[in-house]
């Protein structure tokens, strides 16, 4: 099933669209032009993981083992049945220190109204709070916690969540950041950042 067909399901689940595209041909892109340097098998985290499309296309086009994780137990059971190790988490808490990597996400971005009820799961998949930044702000000051020394993060930001806000306040949690893919659109351009220690 093509992304096109996947965009009307009805489901609990946010299913793969223009986002988890751009992210999955950049993490793959960038991790097999570094396949030749490194040793050993790398180890993967997509954090968000919805459909398992993300994580799928990284296990599938590169030599990563990929973990994938979700906290909607939607989506964790439908990452599951496509075959993806998943585990039910809130961002990366039950990871122990220096596990990954590479950590890919797109997190919810969507800016929403304050008053804006989070009362399903394809709204928590969405919703980015009032910046849009709700979810991306806790990921950042969490995220290296998990990753190993020369650990990478693809962060997909959207620029309705100001993706030089993003990027300054990865700077805050010791990261540098650098844009290695955007894609643009009528009403926003999205932006897959780098983020290196």
């Amino acid at each position: 099933m093509d992304l096109q067909e996947r965009r009307g399901i009805e489901t609990d689940v946010y299913q793969p669209a223009e986002d988890s595209r751009l992210l999955a041909d950049a993490v793959c892109e960038r991790l097999a032009s570094a396949e030749d340097s490194t040793d050993g098998e790398r180890l993967v985290l997509e954090v968000g993981t919805g459909s398992g499309y993300v994580a799928g296309r990284i296990a599938a086009e590169t030599d990563a083992r990929v973990i994938a994780s979700d906290l909607n137990p939607h989506a964790v059971r439908q990452a599951r049945e496509e075959g993806i190790e998943t585990v039910r988490a809130d961002l990366v808490s039950p990871f122990v220190d220096g596990a990954f990597d590479a950590v890919a996400f797109n997190p919810p971005y969507l800016p929403t109204e304050p008053d804006t009820e989070w009362d399903d799961w394809m709204e928590r998949a969405l919703s980015g709070g009032e910046d849009g930044r709700a979810i991306i702000d806790p990921f950042l000051a969490s995220v290296g916690r998990v990753l190993a020394p020369d650990g990478v993060v693809y962060l997909l930001v959207s620029s309705l969540a100001d993706v030089d806000a993003v990027a300054e306040r990865a700077g805050e949690e010791g990261f540098s950041a650098a844009a290695v893919a955007d894609h643009s659109f009528p009403f926003e351009t999205l932006t897959v950042l780098e983020l290196l220690r």
